[in-house]
């Protein structure tokens, strides 16, 4: 049996967190419900005071294909190292020199919308292609891949 997924973020600022992973996924925030031109309209309309307008976002897929990401606020900050991390496919099919060049490539690109650079791995045929680890915003760990 097929099911939806979503990935879930707890985070202290929703709307950012979710502007950085729809740039890092070429995702797209998710649109208002229908009937509204904006979330901010919506929201007025719901009678959410403004203080709570940044307790949610949500970013989706364009193409319908991919999970939708959404991002809760929470009061407490990060703890702990990720159980379960995101991997971008930044590479898919390169090896070697070539590989490690493009994951550079999206590893500064990212590192331009507020990612940080954790650490690289270096390839170690024949199983490992070689990866760079990187934390959003507010620390949760992903890797380029």
């Amino acid at each position: 049996m097929a099911r939806d997924v979503q990935i879930t973020f707890d985070c202290a600022d929703p709307a950012a967190l979710a502007a950085f992973w729809a740039q890092a996924m070429g995702y797209r925030v998710q649109d208002p419900p229908p009937g509204f031109a904006t979330w901010e309209e919506a929201l007025e309309a719901f009678g959410v005071p403004p203080e709570r307008r940044n307790d949610a976002s949500a970013v989706v897929d364009p193409d319908g294909s991919g999970p939708r990401l959404f991002f809760q606020r929470v009061p407490e900050g990060k703890q702990v190292k990720n159980r379960v991390h995101v991997d971008l496919r930044a590479a898919p099919g390169l090896q070697g020199d070539a590989r490690m060049a493009a994951l550079e490539a999206e590893a500064e690109r990212l590192a331009g919308h507020g990612a940080t650079r954790l650490r690289r791995h270096e390839p170690e045929p024949p199983l490992g292609a070689g990866h760079i680890v990187m934390a959003d915003p507010e620390g949760n760990e992903f890797c380029l891949d």
